[in-house]
């Protein structure tokens, strides 16, 4: 039996591809400390510094076999954990962005589907109100806010004169506007 902790390395690497624990125990040991300081100084949280270290030696041990270092061992466990690190942190970069779009969009939202339902209120209150005008002043009425023809398009269209039209939309809008605001006050 040899002493484990004397071995380089790259010994200790062959040994683990060839499932043995205790060179994989050995490399715990040896880089644990030094990977979790250095993950817990970029992070600045002790506990997420803990959590990647420990997912780099799963990981080492999980996929023994399959990894293929071509560099010094502890150049790759150094590389492996400075990607978890960046990978964490990119992460908690979009949660971070994503919250407070998430947020943003909340509070924003909000507002938006109050002003839509006023809006349709409001809009189903005007179409009411137009509705109870008389015949010809509706028409008329429509014709040029709705359809938005002028007034000689719209005299043309009924064979009227230009200050019929004119004066039909006047007063429309002197109806709708006195019937109108004492309704709009009770909306908003």
């Amino acid at each position: 039996m040899f002493d484990y902790g004397a071995l380089p390395d790259d010994d200790l690497y062959l040994l683990l591809k060839n499932d043995d624990s205790m060179a994989y125990t050995v490399i715990y040991h040896r880089y644990f400390d030094t990977l979790y300081v250095h993950a817990a100084n970029k992070l600045k949280d002790k506990d997420e510094a803990k959590d990647l270290v420990q997912e780099i030696f799963v990981n080492l041990w999980n996929n023994r076999r399959a990894i293929n270092i071509t560099t010094n061992f502890k150049s790759y466990l150094y590389v492996a954990i400075r990607n978890k690190v960046l990978d964490r942190i990119s992460h908690q970069q979009v949660a971070s962005r994503y919250a407070d779009s998430l947020q943003h969009f909340m509070i924003n939202n909000q507002c938006v589907t109050d002003h839509l339902v006023r809006e349709r209120q409001l809009t189903r209150l005007i179409d009411d109100q137009i509705a109870q005008l008389p015949d010809k002043m509706r028409a008329i009425f429509e014709m040029s806010r709705k359809e938005s023809l002028s007034h000689k398009e719209i005299a043309d269209k009924l064979n009227i004169s230009e200050s019929t039209v004119k004066k039909q939309v006047a007063n429309a809008v002197k109806i709708l506007r006195s019937k109108l605001s004492v309704n709009f006050f009770l909306i908003f």
